[in-house]
């Protein structure tokens, strides 16, 4: 009997194996149609991306052709506006002179040795405007000889301000309320 109870228990640990190694199986097989379904999903991501990527850089390639279209454009323009170098220092000098302003039939020998101060004083009292910063002038000389008050025409100041927005300020006083009457004389 012993005899046979080691058969049997031989072919029932055969058996056992049998069945533990099915059961191992199985997982592994399971284990191993999981990961294959996560990588089809991955391959199925990748793809995706993959797609999104070379659209992008489509993208990014026409953008960067449409810039350097934009900057031939450009510089085709710049090329047709561009200022030649004699009219450019003449342009300059013009742009300079702006901020000059010409006052004409002003009585000579009023202004004393600072035509500065008589002019500050000269326009606050006929204009009525206030400055801030206080009026300021880079100079203000008169143009030409002295002329004798019974030999014609005075000759003109001209003032050079030194914030352009005051020379707009009093141009703009000046066209809308002239001429000026100053001691008989319209300024």
């Amino acid at each position: 009997m012993a005899s046979r109870a080691a058969p049997a228990a031989s072919g029932s640990t055969a058996s056992a194996t049998d069945t533990l190694s099915d059961t191992a199986t199985e997982c592994i097989l399971q284990e191993i149609t999981e990961a294959g379904l996560h990588l089809k999903a991955m391959d199925s991501k990748i793809t995706d991306l993959s797609t999104a990527s070379h659209s992008i850089w489509s993208d990014i390639s026409s953008f960067h052709n449409n810039v350097t279209n934009l900057d031939h454009r450009l510089t085709e323009v710049k090329g047709r506006l561009a200022v030649p170098a004699e009219l450019d220092s003449e342009l300059q000098f013009f742009c300079a002179k702006l901020d000059n302003v010409c006052f004409f039939d002003i009585q000579e020998c009023k202004e004393g040795t600072d035509v500065r101060a008589y002019l500050r004083e000269l326009l606050l009292e006929l204009t009525g405007l206030t400055f801030s910063p206080a009026l300021e002038f880079q100079r203000a000389l008169r143009i030409g000889p002295i002329h004798k008050a019974d030999s014609g025409k005075p000759c003109p100041i001209i003032a050079c301000f030194l914030p352009h927005e005051q020379a707009c300020q009093v141009i703009t006083v000046a066209k809308a309320h002239a001429p000026y009457n100053m001691e008989g004389n319209d300024i």
